[in-house]
């Protein structure tokens, strides 16, 4: 399921909980995950819990497939106690349902869900559980994954003819589309926001775009609209390869991933002056798909991420301000190809909102805390 792997992120009592500590290899930075499930997850291959955000409280927000693989939003308390839910219309059948992306301070979320026809809708789910749905005027499908502490979410719509283009919807209502300059028009192809953590508090966007050849380009949109597009140093031309964004912080500080010529992932940092740092982590693989993935960056600068070693395994990394580098297993993720651990979004306070794929393909939650 595509949505499923949107890099490309929930009861009383959690499932599972790990008070697993590790080590870091170069800035001896210590750290806790607490692991857990939504209740109603299945428990089938490729279902479970995806944890995809985290507030500056520590509430937690993302999504679970049910045994039926239908999907449904959650909300998890710093103190470990659950609420899920479904937007109104969404679908009940596999692949359908509610998905959350993101949440603000306020505890306000934003997501999308599909209905029975599969087709997604953007909606707003406020802390007291009034869920508010929207749709961009023209759109084929509507996709909601950003929300800024003003309540302003940013996200992105197919037209009917397959291409995407970005949008705002700010807290009243309005919205407002876009596009970045030099986004293809064919299907598939043109403009996207970051995922979780791509809106930044003063109504910045980091995004990427697909152009005519089917590469990437990373591009910052800021607060009165003037798009800049830039591309990492290394990244590949080709379908498929170059850069994209994955988020944005207050001071305008954009982390993401680029796939170089040989389709190798590489993280990077691009300062609000536009120059960018690239970084890859010991033990990255070198093959295509393989490498270093930066996944988001609060306002001190870590940044979250997952790298794939040269047997196809994914692990979490965490990249200080200072470049360096932690790397960590979710207890019980997975060692065989295309498993084990992603990490997502930051909040200031430096937790980590993580999710994991078990040895039978499982996803389960997680929370990665400093000491």
């Amino acid at each position: 399921m595509a949505t499923r792997t949107a890099l490309l992120l929930v009861f009383a009592v959690s499932l599972a909980t790990s008070g697993l500590v590790l080590s870091a290899n170069a800035n001896e930075r210590k750290t806790t995950i607490i692991t857990f499930d939504a209740p109603g997850s299945g428990t089938g291959a490729f279902q479970g819990t995806t944890s995809l955000a985290i507030s500056p409280n520590g509430t937690i927000t993302g999504y679970y497939l049910d045994s039926g693989n239908v999907a449904h939003g959650f909300v998890r308390a710093r103190d470990g106690t659950f609420i899920t839910f479904d937007a109104p219309g969404a679908g009940t059948a596999s692949e359908q349902g509610t998905f959350a992306f993101s949440i603000n301070p306020a505890g306000t979320i934003a997501g999308d869900y599909a209905d029975a026809s599969n087709v997604h809708h953007g909606y707003v789910r406020v802390s007291d559980g009034t869920i508010t749905t929207f749709d961009v005027p023209g759109a084929s499908a509507t996709f909601g994954p950003n929300i800024n502490p003003a309540g302003a979410i940013a996200g992105r719509y197919f037209d009917a003819s397959n291409v995407m283009h970005g949008y705002v919807r700010a807290a009243n209502g309005a919205i407002t589309t876009f596009d970045a300059p030099g986004a293809g028009t064919g299907s598939g192809q043109g403009t996207f926001t970051a995922g979780s953590n791509g809106f930044n508090p003063a109504g910045a966007i980091a995004g990427t775009y697909i152009d005519a050849s089917n590469a990437f380009h990373g591009y910052v949109r800021a607060p009165n609209g003037a798009i800049t597009t830039f591309d990492a140093p290394g990244a590949g031309t080709g379908s498929g390869q170059g850069t994209l964004s994955s988020g944005i912080n207050p001071a305008g500080v954009v982390a993401g991933v680029y796939l170089d010529a040989s389709s190798v992932n590489h993280g990077y940092v691009r300062a609000s002056d536009g120059a960018i740092t690239t970084f890859d982590v010991p033990g990255a693989g070198t093959g295509p798909g393989q490498g270093t993935q930066g996944q988001g960056i609060n306002p001190v600068g870590t940044i979250p991420g997952f790298y794939t070693d040269a047997s196809s395994v994914n692990h979490g990394l965490v990249r200080d301000k200072h470049g360096g580098l932690t790397t960590f297993d979710a207890p019980g993720a997975g060692t065989l190809i295309g498993q084990g651990t992603f990490a997502g979004t930051p909040n200031p306070a430096g937790a980590i909102v993580i999710f994991y794929q078990d040895a039978i393909n499982v996803f389960h939650g997680a929370l990665l805390e400093g000491e």
